[in-house]
């Protein structure tokens, strides 16, 4: 019963994501919700870090300065690089804010780190083009919980690929999916 309950929970969780994660009409809102207090560069001034970390069965993925997994999201572009997560949806999946200084990189090809600019005229750190997020679901290091979310949600590779490893079953980082 706990997990049906569970289930039910997350299914909840995910249609209101994507009624947030776009407006029906092509076009986006500037963020009003607040950022997640764990964001990646609390000090807008501060390097945020993306590094590399083995996180559930999906390998070696990009995780920020606090080891929390980052994703990358399908309806966002990379060439040019356009972030389509705004006002709930950027409530639920915070976006990786760039801060003025270079990021600090450990396992990430510098090459392949760059920015954008989002709708509310903020920076936000890409790789290979795309857009970076948290999942506020994400409360731990090594936390996968946003994989394969409503299916356009994935864990990213050092190279910027998306990953697309289903969760292991019982994956305590990932159960419901």
């Amino acid at each position: 019963m706990k997990r049906f309950a569970f289930v039910a929970a997350t299914a909840v969780l995910g249609l209101a994501a994507l009624a947030a994660c776009g407006s029906g009409d092509g076009t986006t809102t500037p963020a009003a919700a607040p950022q997640s207090q764990s964001s990646t560069t609390p000090n807008p001034s501060a390097a945020p870090k993306l590094a590399t970390a083995d996180v559930a069965n999906f390998g070696k993925v990009v995780v920020d300065g606090n080891g929390r997994t980052l994703y990358v999201f399908d309806t966002d572009t990379t060439s040019p690089s356009k972030s389509n997560c705004d006002g709930e949806c950027a409530a639920l999946w915070p976006p990786v804010k760039a801060g003025t200084a270079a990021p600090q990189l450990d396992g990430v090809d510098a090459s392949l780190v760059g920015t954008v600019t989002r709708t509310d005229g903020s920076k936000q750190l890409t790789l290979a083009g795309a857009p970076l997020y948290q999942y506020a679901t994400d409360t731990q290091p090594g936390d996968g919980k946003g994989q394969g979310v409503l299916g356009t949600w994935w864990v990213v590779g050092a190279d910027g690929k998306k990953i697309t490893t289903a969760p292991a079953a019982g994956d305590t980082g990932n159960s419901g999916y």
